[in-house]
This record gives structure tokens, C-alpha cells and sequence, in this order.
């Protein structure tokens, strides 16, 4: 067994993912305040056709230097937009017909084992700080919380690691790509 090269591993260049089918979802940053954390939200996004990042609050922007170290290019294919309220947001992504899903710790969370997504409804899964989560109001009108089962001493993991595997999730269920 060998590790493949890059120009073996049949990836599209920025053009074809531009074009490319995306998956009825869409990532919800809100006061995110780690650059690392964003990038990799950026970099975890095209790995998985996510089809837009939407940017909230105090989280930072693209293009910066700490953002890109992480993203390594993916602020480039992925599509983003900034909002300064998220309520707005996540009101106006209702309407457009996107469940609202906090991933977050709650009283009725479904766990993440539990999580059944629709291959034809479309998602929005919302991150929030790093230190409060996700904000208080965008929990309570959430159509649903997500919560990813952790049966160690901590009861967090890393923004960027909360929606890889959340994405992967997701992904994985809906059969998508």
C-alpha cells in the first residue's frame, strides 16, 4: 500500500466545483472568534459541496491571512456571504425553506445518532462562540438542536471538529454526492 499523490487523488480545480451539484446545505458561523476555526469551516465546506457559508456578528472575513492558512484556498470555491444579525438570517433562510438546525447542547437536542435529514430538504446547520454557543434566541426558534453525543470528562469539542462531524454526518446519511 501506498499514499496517493495529489495529481492521483481526481479532484475538480475551482472551476468545476463552481459548477458542481452542491448538498442542501448550508453553514451558519455566528461570533465565531478563531480565524483557524473559520478556515477550517471554509476547507471542510468544499470537501463536502457545501453549497454556502454564511459569515455572522464578529465572525471575521475572508480574505486574511489567519483564515486562509486554514482554508488553503477554499475561500476561493466556497460561496459566502457576511450578515450582521443572525436572526435576519436564519428568518430569511426559513422562508427560502431551510430547516434551522443549532448544534448545540439542550434540553430536547436530538442526538446526532438519532438525526434522520431528508435527501431533498435543505439545512441549516448553525456553529456559534466558542466560549457561549450557540445564541440563546437562534436555539430557542431553532426547528431542531443537534447534539453530538461525547462520553468522555468534557462536554465540548472545537467548532471545527463539531461540524466536520456534523457535515460528514450529514453527508453520509443523505447520500448525496
Amino acid at each position: 500500500m501506498r499514499k496517493l499523490k495529489n495529481e492521483e487523488l481526481g479532484r475538480m480545480d475551482p472551476e468545476e466545483f463552481k459548477d458542481a451539484n452542491k448538498v442542501n446545505a448550508c453553514i451558519i458561523l455566528d461570533d465565531i472568534r478563531s480565524m483557524n476555526n473559520i478556515g477550517s469551516a471554509f476547507r471542510t465546506s468544499d470537501a463536502f459541496r457545501i453549497e454556502k457559508i454564511h459569515l455572522c456578528g464578529i465572525t471575521a472575513k475572508p480574505p486574511h491571512r489567519d483564515i486562509n492558512k486554514t482554508a488553503l484556498g477554499a475561500t476561493d470555491t466556497v460561496d459566502w456571504e457576511y450578515h450582521e444579525d443572525i436572526l435576519s438570517l436564519t428568518e430569511k433562510l426559513r422562508s427560502e425553506g431551510y430547516e434551522i438546525v443549532a448544534v448545540e447542547q439542550a434540553d430536547q437536542s436530538v442526538s446526532l445518532l438519532d438525526f434522520q435529514p431528508q435527501p431533498i430538504q435543505k439545512y441549516a446547520f448553525v456553529f456559534g462562540n466558542e466560549v457561549f454557543g450557540v445564541n440563546d434566541q437562534v436555539v430557542s426558534q431553532a426547528d431542531t438542536v443537534l447534539e453530538i453525543p461525547q462520553y468522555g470528562t468534557k462536554h465540548s469539542l472545537n467548532i471545527s471538529v463539531s461540524l466536520g462531524i456534523v457535515v460528514w454526518d450529514y453527508v453520509s446519511k443523505v447520500k448525496c454526492l
